[in-house]
C-alpha cells in the first residue's frame, strides 16, 4: 500500500507515527521529539506531508507485569 500522509501524535503515553495507507509502517517512541524526527523522515522517504498534532502527552506507559 501507499503512504498518503504521516501523522505524528501522544497516543496511550506514546509518541505514535501513523502512516495513512501503510499501517504496517506506524512506530511508537519515547519522546516526542524523536517521534518527529523519524515522521519527517518517513514523509520525506515517500514524498507526503507530515503534520503534528500539538497536544500534551495523554496516559501513563505502564509495565503489565503482575508477578511482584
Amino acid at each position: 500500500m501507499a503512504v498518503t500522509a504521516v501523522v505524528t501524535r501522544s497516543k496511550n503515553g506514546q509518541w505514535v507515527n501513523e502512516a495513512e495507507g501503510a499501517p504496517e509502517l506506524s512506530r511508537s517512541y519515547a519522546s516526542r521529539d524523536e517521534a518527529i524526527e523519524e515522521g519527517e523522515a518517513l514523509a520525506s522517504e515517500h514524498g507526503v506531508r507530515h503534520t503534528v498534532e500539538i497536544s500534551e502527552p495523554t496516559g501513563t506507559i505502564v509495565d503489565q507485569d503482575d508477578s511482584v
